[in-house]
């Protein structure tokens, strides 16, 4: 039987400053925009944290019904580590998503912005599919699950939430909101760079594994060295001196270099536990720094 522990590990709360940062930098780019509605922003708020736990409790049932998790380098999951029978388990994500679903219709009938519907259906179908199905795109490789934690987790979260507050989408916004899809891939990333051996060994082609140990991690470092070009450039595009974009450039980079350090130098299975968790807090970081320059602008 799991514990309230087991479960609450299962939600992977390594993950979720992920899912709060493009709401925090979406709601301050309404209030930059004098449209911000704190009703409507904890909705997106809502909808965000549950899809995340959604996507991570369905990860947690699809990987360990295949048998990939039975031999991994990071803590048991659930399903794979026998903790929890699947249906619990399948029946707490499909509980998230329900939980995404009606904050999200609520957030739609609130705003009238009745199309992002579609757009909050399609992030439920991607997030089931990811590892879910007959042929998840999570085990081709291919990029479609870096594309789509991109798009959903960084375009749609950030500018949806600006967007059911005042319909607005300033260029600086989309900017914004790639900064956090990309900083979302390399979440995802440096999860996949650690279970590159028992991933294939488990035949899950994620692209770290297509990459390899030296693509993946320079992937890795990448994404967050776009992170802090876009941080630099974001106060000075909203109207704040060139010395403000300076100064947040440094702060970035000088944040960037800790979840870095460990994927840089080589650390491999439970050593990289640190930098996923460091890269979590680091994505949290940059959207308060961002959400700070978008309300003083």
């Amino acid at each position: 039987m799991a514990t309230a522990k087991d479960w609450i590990g299962g939600a992977r709360l390594r993950t979720l400053p992920a899912a709060v940062a493009p709401v925090l930098v979406g709601s301050a780019a309404a209030h930059h925009l004098e449209g911000l509605s704190a009703g409507r922003a904890g909705l997106a708020l809502i909808v965000a944290l549950a899809l995340q736990v959604g996507v991570n409790y369905s990860n947690d049932y699809s990987d360990g019904v295949r048998g990939t998790d039975a031999h991994r380098a990071g803590p048991a999951r659930l399903t794979g580590g026998g903790l929890a029978a699947p249906r619990m388990v399948l029946a707490a994500a499909l509980g998230c998503f329900a939980v995404a679903g009606a904050a999200g219709l609520a957030l739609v009938a609130w705003s009238g912005q009745w199309w992002l519907l579609l757009a909050g259906a399609a992030a439920v179908v991607a997030a089931w599919f990811y590892t879910g199905g007959r042929s998840p795109y999570g085990y081709m490789g291919v990029g479609v699950s870096e594309l789509m934690v991109f798009v959903f987790f960084g375009l749609m979260a950030c500018v949806g939430t600006t967007w059911t507050q005042t319909p607005q989408a300033p260029w600086w916004l989309w900017m914004a909101a790639s900064a956090l899809g990309l900083g979302s891939v390399a979440l995802l990333m440096v999860n996949n760079i650690r279970d590159i051996p028992t991933d294939r060994e488990a035949g899950k082609k994620t692209v770290a594994v297509r990459l390899g140990e030296r693509g993946s991690r320079a992937a890795y470092a990448a994404c967050l060295a776009a992170c802090v070009v876009a941080l630099g450039v974001l106060p000075v595009a909203v109207g704040l001196p060139l010395w403000t974009g300076v100064a947040a450039s440094v702060v970035a980079a000088a944040g960037a270099a800790v979840p870095l350090r460990p994927v840089l130098t080589g650390a491999t299975g439970r050593a990289l536990i640190p930098a996923l968790r460091d890269t979590g807090f680091y994505l949290f970081a940059w959207g308060a720094a961002a959400a700070t320059l978008l309300s003083i602008a």
